[in-house]
């Protein structure tokens, strides 16, 4: 490990998250990413976007853009379309030659990549107008030839490498042996003032449960997947884990699956044609899109993240933990810095049904006092260690010392 400490906050961040850091006069930022549509990247750039503009500095976001942009505009940011999504040699090309140009138009401080195809076109229009580059690694990309390694080393190319965790922080060091000093842990954030029980009254939660024919309040543990339709969020194996407990003689709980699936429309299907065959119609509910996860977590009693592959960071097991609600989540990746298991909520081996059945059956179990308990601890301590004002404020810290040619 890095030496971070309490879950994730390395001595380098706690430098941070208690001052309040001045940006240089008539500061620009230039964020890079693909798209601004829903996401932990994504909304991170929004976060990030807001903080320079309350700090007196200027915010642009170079995406294809998305259902986010307008958060961004309202935020007094600027959405520069452009298609860096693109892996196309020649797009990426042509990216470049509008960044510089971008750059030296609108006066560009820094550039802030957030994705390793943008990443090309950020660095490459850095390196010719001469300005500060720095990138975060959002994720942890799998390499199994030196092309996909090369292709991903891009992130590390610039001043400075961001790393959501420390988990993907030891990813970074491990795959690219990259100078320890380079790369600094800032956990990802979670709006407070959003994500804040007092702030969710029980009307707002019942229209949510009446929106998604729920039965009515302690009838039955609710149980609520928060996450876009993707065959690594582990929707299948907790329609198995389902199925097994409904075999088991269980009908005290019910399932939500909350999310978008981006035009995944075939395993859409596939998840409703599982609980079909399951016999779980009217215990599993696929739900969409939810605009109001605040309400979701606060209706749920329990949350889950039953993650296939490691998430870097995993907010979706932090906004229901600042919610009062523990978690379940997949034991690996960063789930292993925000989730103390049997104190906050449970971590349990991805894939294993038999182990998600148990410990959802757990949950269940120990009650509803307990699980109140438990949500609480999950809170002091998630607002404690991610906050996004505190991811702002560490990242802030970064582009000042970067802009004053420090590591």
């Amino acid at each position: 490990m890095t030496g971070c400490v309490d879950g994730g906050v390395c001595p380098g961040l706690m430098r941070y998250v208690h001052t309040v850091t001045k940006l240089p006069a008539h500061f620009t930022l230039l964020q890079v990413t693909p798209e601004l549509e829903t996401g932990g990247a994504e909304q991170t750039t929004i976060d990030v976007a807001q903080a320079v503009i309350a700090a007196g500095g200027k915010a642009l976001v170079a995406s294809r853009g998305g259902r986010m942009t307008s958060r961004l505009v309202s935020d007094g940011g600027r959405l520069v379309q452009m298609p860096v999504q693109s892996k196309n040699p020649l797009v990426m090309l042509g990216n470049a030659a509008r960044l510089i140009d971008l750059i030296r138009t609108e006066k560009v401080s820094l550039v802030h990549a957030r994705s390793r195809a943008p990443a090309f076109s950020a660095l490459w229009a850095a390196h010719a107008t001469g300005v500060p580059f720095i990138a975060t690694y959002h994720g942890v990309y799998n390499a199994h030839n030196s092309l996909k390694r090369w292709y991903n080393a891009v992130m590390t190319r610039g001043d400075l490498v961001i790393a959501n965790s420390d988990y993907t922080r030891d990813h970074v060091l491990a795959e690219h042996h990259l100078d320890p000093a380079r790369i600094i842990t800032i956990p990802r954030g979670v709006d407070l003032t959003r994500f804040d029980p007092r702030k969710v009254p029980a009307a707002r939660v019942e229209a949510l449960r009446k929106v998604w024919g729920l039965p009515k309040r302690g009838s039955k543990v609710v149980f609520v997947l928060g996450g876009r339709l993707t065959r690594i969020k582990g929707h299948l194996s907790i329609i198995a884990a389902a199925a097994r407990m409904k075999a088991a003689g269980r009908e005290d709980f019910v399932i939500v699956f909350a999310g978008d699936d981006q035009g995944r429309t075939e395993f859409r299907q596939e998840i409703l044609t599982a609980i079909a065959d399951a016999g779980l119609t009217d215990v599993v509910r696929v739900v969409g899109h939810c605009d109001d996860m605040p309400a979701a977590f606060r209706l749920a009693d329990v949350a889950l993240l039953p993650t296939l592959k490691p998430e870097s960071f995993g907010r979706a097991a932090v906004e229901p933990q600042i919610m009062e609600r523990p978690v379940i989540v997949s034991d690996h990746g960063g789930a292993r810095e925000t989730v103390v298991e049997g104190e906050t909520g449970w971590r349990v081996p991805p894939g294993d049904i038999d182990a998600w059945a148990r410990a959802m059956t757990t949950a269940i179990t120990v009650g509803g006092e307990q699980r109140l308990k438990m949500g609480q601890t999950a809170a002091i301590r998630a607002r404690r260690l991610y906050s996004v004002d505190a991811m702002c404020e560490a990242t802030l810290a970064v582009y000042a010392r970067v802009l004053e040619g420090g590591r």
